[in-house]
């Protein structure tokens, strides 16, 4: 890659916005899912018994449905990412090339 389109991009406004809006918003998911995890692992570590008890006359605990919400939510933040990433961040990128092989 040549350094001229380089320093193009990198001086570009929208360049900084997308870099910016793009680390904030996976930022925020990843801590969001992280928390989600360790928490579940902390009540498991510190309050056996809550996620013990079982549902019902059956023999399935809290522990499963809870575990299992936790990986749904993690798969629905991957789409919620990659929703946006080829909705609003693509089309920063798309401007991004366009000005920096000079189109406007």
């Amino acid at each position: 890659m040549n350094l001229e389109l380089v320093e193009k991009i990198k001086s570009n406004p929208k360049y900084h916005e997308l870099v910016s809006k793009r680390n904030s918003f996976s930022l925020k998911l990843s801590l969001f899912v992280l928390a989600m995890f360790y928490s579940y692992i902390l009540v498991i570590a510190f309050d056996k018994e809550l996620l013990a008890t079982k549902i019902g006359d059956g023999v399935m605990t809290y522990a499963f449905p809870v575990g299992a919400a936790i990986i749904i939510i993690s798969f629905i933040t991957t789409l919620i990412y990659v929703n946006r990433a080829n909705g609003e961040f693509e089309d920063l990128t798309n401007d991004i090339k366009k000005q920096a092989m000079g189109g406007k």
